[in-house]
């Protein structure tokens, strides 16, 4: 079956001939984790596709937090995590973390069991430290999702490879532009699968409601006392968005909470907070890259604070894609966060994993992509194509600094993404050019 993205007028097949299924980068890697690990727990945010992307994969299932029989499942659980232990493998175990206890017992059977590709396990948080007796080490290993890519939904052409970047295959082509309004609905949009193809109005009002019901349900469930703070948190939330991708202090976020209540935070609360939002995958830090010891180059350590999806951010800030076009400068901290989502994405689709460098020569790229071997790539983004040339140039001053100081430690290549280029090319410089809605991993 083939379904098709109305921005690209590209085609779709899915896999398994589940019509209703777009495949996802992260598939190759559960196949290959369930073939040296005996159980494989899939983390990330809420209705990211984590149950459906596992069903393909699974022989059998068993929702903890199935309300049928009124939560008969989670109740027998409660009483003997066991009993959600049965089925014919890979064994889907849908939400474990509502029965902590299921981890280990899940480790536990591995170890009873031997051998590989048992269970699937998937997980919207992470219990509360201590809930779970061990670490699963050796058992269970662990693999984080994201919302969709524009390349998983259909939105990317693909014709610009992460890996071929590094491996030297780029070649010159021409793409089909978007303009910044298609732009600003993919913000807004988000990459969650249920809402591929919607409407505008729906978009703005899932990713609206998606905030409120984290604040009054699923807060509490992590976290009693905090849940009493949602007023708080919802605060923190909104200056997470108005500093999407960008390296936001501590104090800077606990003084928009402070401008806001009139009621001094201190930072050990601040911190308690993102480590909540964290447990339950809201926010992705995106960490400062480094060097190896033998360089003199000091780079900054902040990390780069994103909510999970661009689309949470704009909701946040109450914007629309007309709203959003009307602001240039927070439609181009949105855009690089989306970039930097699909990056990310990517980047573990190769074997690799993001950052973002800054040094105390004010040199810096926005994105950095780094695989197992120790080879890099370094990313500006910018959302038009006249911001192409500095960000170009810029680049090419931090790898001639990066060359001086130490010549082992230059980056592979370097690239601009953009978002309204109408074309695939490499500069005279040096410098590799492109739209997000050409790349894949």
């Amino acid at each position: 079956m083939t379904c098709t993205c109305p921005a690209l007028g590209i085609e779709i097949v899915s896999m398994n001939g589940n019509k209703n299924y777009l495949p996802r980068t992260i598939d190759a890697a559960i196949e290959g984790c369930l073939g040296w690990r005996g159980a494989v727990c899939i983390e990330g945010p809420k209705w990211c596709g984590k149950t459906w992307t596992c069903r393909q994969q699974a022989a059998s299932e068993f929702l903890v937090g199935a309300p049928d029989d009124n939560y008969l499942n989670r109740r027998l659980c409660e009483s003997n995590p066991l009993l959600g232990l049965s089925g014919e493998v890979p064994h889907l175990i849908d939400e474990w973390q509502e029965v902590p206890g299921i981890w280990d017992a899940v480790r536990m059977e591995v170890d009873r069991r031997g051998g590989f590709g048992h269970f699937l396990l998937t997980g919207s948080s992470t219990p509360r430290p201590r809930a779970i007796s061990h670490s699963g080490t050796g058992r269970i290993t662990k693999l984080r999702m994201r919302t969709m890519s524009l390349y998983e939904s259909g939105e990317s052409d693909g014709t610009v490879s992460l890996r071929s970047l590094f491996d030297g295959g780029f070649e010159d082509h021409l793409v089909k532009s978007l303009d910044v309004m298609t732009l600003s609905y993919l913000i807004i949009r988000g990459g969650w699968p249920g809402l591929i193809g919607c409407s505008e109005r729906i978009a703005m009002r899932n990713a609206a409601d998606y905030i409120q019901n984290f604040l009054d349900e699923d807060l509490s469930k992590v976290d009693d006392r905090s849940s009493r703070e949602k007023d708080r948190i919802h605060i923190l939330l909104k200056s997470l968005a108005r500093n999407e991708a960008t390296t936001a202090s501590v104090s800077k976020i606990a003084s928009d909470i402070c401008y806001a209540t009139d009621v001094n935070i201190k930072h050990d609360t601040v911190n308690e907070y993102l480590d909540l939002l964290g447990r339950c995958f809201l926010i992705e830090d995106q960490p400062p890259f480094t060097f190896s010891a033998r360089s003199s180059l000091r780079l900054k350590k902040a990390p780069k604070r994103h909510l999970t999806d661009p689309s949470l951010a704009a909701a946040l800030l109450d914007l629309s894609p007309a709203k959003l076009v009307k602001d240039p400068q927070t439609m181009g901290f949105l855009f690089e966060a989306l970039v930097e989502r699909d990056l990310d994405i990517y980047a573990k689709a190769i074997g690799g994993k993001l950052y973002h460098y800054q040094d105390y020569n004010n040199k810096e790229a926005d994105a950095v992509v780094q695989l197992s071997d120790g080879r890099w790539g370094a990313f500006e983004i910018k959302l038009g194509s006249n911001s192409i040339d500095g960000a170009a140039q810029g680049l090419v001053r931090l790898k001639a600094k990066i060359e001086a100081d130490s010549p082992d430690n230059a980056p592979s290549f370097l690239a601009v993404i953009a978002g309204t280029v109408g074309a695939a090319y490499k500069r005279p410089d040096g410098v590799h050019v492109f739209p997000l809605t050409s790349l894949k991993p």
